[in-house]
């Protein structure tokens, strides 16, 4: 297998398009309308519950600065949110590089956006097996698949895409960007990305801890097992 060594990189970048996919929206509200004043031109992509929440926050907004990632996919969302941002289309924009022509000839064959920023925080598992009761089933329906891949391909990109992950983050974020003339330097992407994957990487211990802990029968009383 070949590696992809890049030698050319952007200090700072500009933030055109956003994917937001969010279970806790604090903040939200504040990120999103900073960055539709800092650039009026950006374009949030989002999915179910945040899509809507987007909705309301932009208002007449909308129109000009939200998309359904069903839209630009052109795929429909698998029943439950099980499948959203799992797209070839997606994936080539987040981990395309700048001054790759190849990845600028993937995209264009595609009909597709480079993403500059990915917003995400993810399910909350381990909220969720913190409840009095919880059943293995509840557990496994809180695992998130789509977000901690948005999360790591744009963190591995951090070359060109900034990953967001903490809410605390975002005051910082909007400030770089209003000093910045709407632009991301290489230092806050680095360490965003440092946040990134300290952020799945805990995510997933909470998960393997769990699932390590389950007895076999325990696991099959949620079902009717055939």
């Amino acid at each position: 297998m070949s590696l992809n060594i890049v030698g050319k990189i952007n200090g700072a970048i500009p933030i055109n398009r956003v994917i937001v996919s969010v279970s806790d929206k604090k903040g939200l509200d504040k990120l999103v309308m900073g960055l539709a004043r800092i650039n009026p031109e950006v374009m949030i992509y989002s999915t179910g519950g945040t899509y809507s929440a987007l909705e309301k926050i932009l208002g007449d907004k909308a129109s000009k600065n939200l998309t359904a990632i069903s839209d630009y996919t052109d795929q429909p969302e698998m029943q439950g949110g099980l499948v959203k941002t799992l797209d070839f289309k997606i994936y080539l924009g987040l981990l395309s590089e700048t001054y790759n022509a190849a990845h600028a000839q993937n995209i264009l064959r595609v009909k597709g956006v480079a993403f500059d920023m990915v917003v995400v925080n993810l399910y909350p598992f381990k909220e969720t097996i913190s409840k009095s009761g919880v059943k293995p089933e509840e557990a496994r329906a809180n695992i998130d698949i789509g977000g901690p891949c948005m999360i790591r391909a744009a963190a591995k990109n951090f070359i060109r895409v900034a990953s967001v992950t903490d809410t605390n983050d975002y005051d910082r974020v909007l400030d770089e960007l209003r000093k910045a003339n709407g632009r991301l330097s290489l230092k806050t992407r680095l360490d965003l990305a440092k946040k990134a994957f300290a952020h799945t990487a805990e995510y997933d211990a909470a998960i393997a801890c769990y699932l390590a802990a389950r007895a076999q029968a325990e696991v099959e009383d949620c079902y009717q097992v055939v």
